[in-house]
């Protein structure tokens, strides 16, 4: 069989098969009389074998060795192979992820393709203080691609970067929210903490607020904290539960026992809050530190059902428990609706001592209640 022929039908071309001979991988067996290359039957197996030896990734020079060497064994060079496609697949996995977030991002030239490569090399980098100098240093009018930053969210563990990155991430304007809803089904409880961090930071649609609803079910209790609060501050009462379970626990009980208060400024959900306080209270399982903290989250509560339930612990059997509502019913009594609290002429309510409550419902004047101010982390 002559080369053109060998070549029609193994699929190698002639130059190829000459560049085999050479190199003395397949030689032809015999020559015709004109000195045209002649192969047999065995010649076309072997560049069978060849070509798929060469699918595997073996370089020429091993697959002679393989065809000659009968103590050349696979597996060690196997293992090899397989390790170093593994390694070519992550380079073109971080290539396409480049090339996408390029794409993502509409350049309008090849300066902006340099800003946004730039900015992924500076998200790259070890040093944090690069991380963060990455995200805030950005040219006036550069809007980053939102799946770059919230790819960077999930994986940021530094709070100061992460901190940059939620921030530019709320501004970018793209949302990430499919990234971060992806990362809120890591198996890494790390990674779903930094997600629902930034949704709770994105301007509020009915995919993230779905999202933080998800999130409520969470195993790990900080992240169900943090979607509690933030649907807390989005007037959503399916975080009253939530919301309760934290004063209870201790965990962000003051934001906790806020967010209560906020969402009690509506009368639907008023009643609701309180019997879910007040069962708590009466719970037997309720220590001393408890109790008091729920007596606390009562004082950010409107109306005057909260106020009686304050004054009905003042002679609470726990004498703790009885001063800590005995000093915020006092409080509460002297600012007493029935008073007359109006509006001041910004129409911002006001107390009958003049002064002023926030639009979110926060009761200028009142005590602090003792302890830290813990945030989510």
């Amino acid at each position: 069989m002559l080369i053109g022929e060998v070549a029609r039908r193994s699929g190698v071309s002639a130059r190829m098969l000459r560049h085999y001979d050479a190199l003395g991988l397949v030689r032809p067996t015999g020559r015709t009389a004109g000195g045209y290359r002649e192969y047999s039957a065995e010649d076309v197996r072997r560049i069978f074998h060849v070509e798929s030896l060469r699918s595997l990734g073996l370089s020429l020079k091993q697959i002679g060795r393989a065809l000659e060497d009968p103590d050349f064994t696979p597996s060690a060079l196997v293992g090899d192979l397989i390790r170093w496609t593994e390694e070519r697949l992550e380079r073109e996995r971080e290539l396409l992820e480049r090339l996408r977030a390029i794409d993502a991002s509409g350049p309008a030239d090849w300066q902006d393709v340099l800003r946004i490569v730039a900015l992924m090399q500076g998200l790259g980098s070890a040093s944090a203080a690069r991380r963060q100098q990455a995200v805030l240093t950005r040219p006036e009018g550069a809007s980053a691609p939102a799946g770059l930053l919230a790819e960077a969210v999930l994986r940021e563990t530094d709070p100061h970067v992460a901190g940059a990155l939620r921030w530019a991430l709320a501004r970018s304007g793209g949302d990430g929210a499919a990234e971060l809803a992806a990362g809120m089904r890591s198996e890494d409880a790390g990674t779903r903490r930094r997600a629902v961090l930034a949704i709770a930071e994105l301007p509020e649609t009915p995919e993230t607020t779905a999202v933080l609803a998800d999130a409520l079910e969470d195993p790990d209790a900080t992240v169900r904290g943090h979607a509690a609060l933030a649907l807390g501050r989005r007037g959503r009462t399916e975080a009253v539960p939530a919301l309760v379970a934290m004063v209870v626990e201790g965990l962000h009980d003051v934001d906790a026992a806020e967010a209560l208060g906020t969402l009690s400024q509506d009368p639907g959900c008023a009643d609701r809050v309180l019997a879910a306080l007040t069962g708590e209270l009466a719970a037997p399982t309720a220590d001393r530190a408890t109790r008091i903290r729920l007596t606390q989250a009562l004082v950010e509560l409107p109306g005057t059902a909260a106020r009686e339930v304050l004054r009905r612990l003042a002679h609470d059997d726990d004498r703790a428990v009885a001063l800590v509502a005995s000093a915020f019913a006092a409080v509460l009594d002297e600012r007493s609706p029935e008073d007359g609290a109006g509006e001041d002429s910004q129409g911002q309510a006001e107390d009958p001592r003049g002064r002023r409550r926030d639009p979110e419902g926060t009761r200028a004047g009142m005590p602090r209640r003792p302890g830290p101010r813990r945030r989510p982390s």
